[in-house]
């Protein structure tokens, strides 16, 4: 890789219009707890490697990040660990945390992707956050994965996580913080998601990161890294959004009629003072090839928002191999009022459950709801 390169995209949009879906407004009947006693958030399915939603005794596996309920929501980021869910006929089966206690070598599990590699083996790819027996929590973020095999009722049998790869502090910016920073200032090097290229053949992860050589505050980014025959290999990033905003998340990368479709999640408050501010939402990047040009879906990126009366209400998409929406429910039914104003609504509208499922339609550099 260049010394100091660009990423193959940037995204530099000049206004935000009438684009974009209106995710549907989210009700009291949507809000139903999956665990009771726990707050539950960024979620993504067991796949295949090809991306469909793998299907096991009858039943999908579904990975939410956890914690107990807390009087503030925030500080579940601080004590979140991986959480095994099913879902059948019968509705949804809790199977307790995914890795066992200890194993982890950081201080909490955050966001990935995993994958079923063969009839019952799973790899899953995660964030460690900080480290194991530190003092003090920091915003430390390490790529790792984990094999364990699936059984009846869950998954065992996990073997030792192993890093994949380490930001070099030049194109990918070391996510070490440890300061106590305001939400949305934090650096990135997480939410690894495994994408095979199904033109290529060739194994890749797509992930949240920061630009190294862009000494700003806001240096969001888009990276790639790349399986070889000695292991996975940091790659030139996809997107860099550098003086727009400071974090793309839980990043993916989905093929779908001959096109690579690139989203992300976002939210209003970590777009630059400078830049035109858009809604929480997903956004994306549409291109021919993995390695670009790519093109702002839908004109400016905007894919789909929170309703403009709730604009708050969900968060953290992941699209599935079937086209289906899935994310969390965040602070909804707020009806206009601010959490600053009314800082009782900070635990009685926080959802910390599913939010309901829609669907995406793509059509070349046009994406809709369906």
């Amino acid at each position: 890789m260049p010394e100091r390169p660009a990423a193959t995209g940037q995204w530099r949009p000049t206004a935000f219009g009438a684009e974009g879906a209106r995710i549907p407004t989210i009700g009291a009947a949507d809000v139903r707890p999956l665990v009771p006693g726990l707050d539950l958030w960024d979620c993504w399915p067991l796949t295949h490697a090809d991306g469909r939603t793998a299907e096991h005794a009858g039943r999908t596996w579904w990975f939410f990040l956890s914690s107990a309920q807390f009087p503030d929501p925030v500080q579940r980021h601080a004590h979140a660990r991986i959480r095994l869910l099913s879902r059948g006929a019968d509705g949804w089966r809790d199977h307790g945390n995914a890795l066992p206690d200890g194993l982890t070598p950081g201080s909490r599990e955050w966001a990935g992707s995993a994958i079923l590699t063969a009839e019952d083996q799973v790899t899953l790819y995660y964030t460690v956050a900080g480290r194991t027996g530190e003092p003090d929590l920091t915003f430390e973020q390490r790529l790792f994965a984990v094999a364990g095999r699936l059984q009846a009722d869950g998954i065992g049998e996990w073997q030792t996580p192993e890093e994949l790869v380490v930001a070099d502090g030049a194109i990918y910016q070391v996510a070490n913080d440890r300061v106590e920073l305001a939400p949305g200032t934090l650096k990135a090097f997480r939410d690894p998601f495994f994408f095979r290229d199904p033109v290529t053949g060739r194994d890749h992860l797509i992930f949240t990161a920061s630009a190294g050589w862009a000494e700003v505050a806001h240096n969001g980014m888009v990276g790639l890294a790349t399986r070889t025959v000695t292991g996975w290999q940091l790659d030139t990033p996809l997107i860099d959004a550098i003086g727009v905003n400071n974090e793309l998340e839980r990043a993916q990368v989905h093929y779908r009629a001959g096109a690579y479709y690139l989203l992300w999640s976002t939210q209003r408050h970590t777009f630059a003072p400078s830049a035109p501010a858009g809604p929480n939402g997903i956004y994306g990047m549409v291109a021919d090839s993995l390695r670009g040009p790519w093109r702002p879906i839908n004109g400016s990126g905007l894919v789909a928002a929170n309703a403009p009366d709730e604009p708050q209400q969900s968060y953290s998409w992941v699209l599935t191999g079937e086209d289906e929406v899935w994310s969390f429910v965040d602070y909804w039914g707020l009806a206009g009022r601010s959490l600053a104003d009314h800082p009782e609504l900070v635990r009685s509208r926080f959802g910390g459950t599913a939010a309901p499922v829609f669907r995406l339609r793509f059509a070349g550099d046009t994406v809709s709801l369906a």
